[in-house]
């Protein structure tokens, strides 16, 4: 190379985006992703030994793929060619018949990187001679370091601008990339750019500066803070209070200021049953999937879940008796010493019957509607009452079963 392509590939270096710059060149230098690349982890004794399979990474985008694969090159003693595959189904058939003998004969190391299940969209014979590695949204901590490290490097980051940022501008956009470390380096680069130096001549990136340069307006919370109880305390009153309008609204405005969407849909769950309960039995049955659908499918469109299930909690008739019945059936466990019947004690082993066990027992399907008037509850306890259904909604046919149950005339 001369000098006049030594100072071309600088000016390109120099040129191309940011994020593109800062990408780790090391393993050392990656952040985030530990459960992977852990120094006792596999892949990165593979790494290091220079023993590394073909692997397919599987991530949200701005995760680290395509840098894992830089870095694994650039470690290892291999020939590293970069391809990208069409869309077309036959174009793909294609490039994996012409690949697999050598997988398989280890003369070629693939390295996938893809955003999708790789079990549902890669070719299963490539699957099965691949490991995969699924890459996590990098943490606030992790972009914060990032966005930290981008700011000040003056070999291929922005320190030659010698910009500041404020520290809430910084908080704001390790919040906002929602786990995107490119979305927050561009977002940086931008502001440093676009920004003319103040009085003193340097320039600073303040939080208005930020929501610009990422077209997001910082909401007023902070997951650590009073804000943060304020605003799921309100979501959960609001379903609570059956006004799903109120639910979605604070159910938006904790997602747009980038709250973890597993601690939203625990928050439903626990509302359908505390607050719902046997009223809507669906409504548990409904929290409990969107938890499960958020994980597989993840922001944005994990919105659409989380908001179905809120609204359909906020709307659901409600009652709190299963809530009070275990309230003060622990407490019962706290002030009463109790022993369970002898009748319904366990019979199953030899000499059981000699101390008594499991004598006078009335098995309930051996009976007119398959109930018993035996006793169930313990003699301390009296005839107390823990369950009361409410008149609402299932709960309605609940207590009118109970009560038809206990009648002297159950024909």
């Amino acid at each position: 190379m001369d000098l006049f392509e030594y100072a071309a590939s600088r000016q390109k270096e120099t040129e191309s985006p940011l994020a593109s710059r800062m990408r780790p060149r090391t393993l050392e230098e990656v952040v985030g992703q530990e459960h992977i690349i852990g120094k006792d982890k596999l892949l990165y004794r593979a790494i290091k030994a220079d023993k590394l399979r073909s692997v397919i990474f599987y991530g949200p985008p701005g995760t680290g793929k395509t840098t894992l694969a830089k870095v694994i090159a650039g470690t290892t003693s291999s020939l590293f060619r970069q391809i990208k595959l069409k869309q077309e189904r036959d174009a793909e058939i294609k490039v994996v018949k012409e690949l697999l003998p050598f997988v398989e004969d280890g003369t070629v190391i693939l390295i996938g990187a893809t955003t999708e299940n790789p079990y549902f969209e890669v070719n299963s014979a490539l699957l099965s001679r691949s490991i995969i590695f699924e890459l996590y949204p990098l943490s606030e901590k992790n972009i914060l370091e990032l966005i930290r490290r981008a700011v000040t490097d003056e070999e291929r980051g922005m320190g030659l601008y010698h910009a500041v940022m404020d520290e809430d501008a910084a908080v704001f956009l390790s919040q906002i990339s929602e786990g995107d470390a490119r979305a927050a380096l561009n977002a940086v680069e931008l502001g440093i750019l676009t920004t003319s130096p103040g009085p003193d001549g340097r320039i600073r990136i303040t939080l208005e500066t930020a929501q610009e340069c990422i077209q997001k307006r910082a909401v007023r919370y902070e997951r650590d803070g009073d804000n943060h109880y304020d605003v799921i305390s309100a979501f959960i009153k609001s379903m609570r209070g059956s006004d799903p309008d109120a639910a979605v609204f604070y159910l938006a405005k904790m997602l747009y200021a980038g709250e973890d969407i597993r601690f939203i849909s625990r928050r439903i769950m626990i509302c359908a049953s505390e607050d719902v309960g046997n009223a809507d039995p669906q409504a548990l049955q409904v929290a409990v999937c969107a938890a499960q659908a958020i994980e597989r499918v993840g922001m944005p469109e994990a919105q659409l879940i989380l908001a179905q299930a809120a609204l359909y909690v906020a709307s659901a008739p409600k009652s709190n008796s299963a809530t009070t019945a275990i309230f003060d059936a622990m407490q019962a466990v706290k002030e009463v010493s109790t022993r369970v019947p002898a009748h319904l004690r366990d019979s199953h082993y030899p000499g059981a019957a000699k101390l008594g066990r499991g004598i006078g027992y009335e098995y309930a399907h051996d009976y007119p509607k398959h109930f018993s008037t035996q006793r169930y509850l313990p003699e301390e306890l009296g005839d107390r009452k823990f369950y009361i259904p409410s008149d609402n909604g299932y709960e309605r046919k609940i207590r009118t079963y109970l009560d038809w149950l206990h009648s002297p005339d159950k024909e």
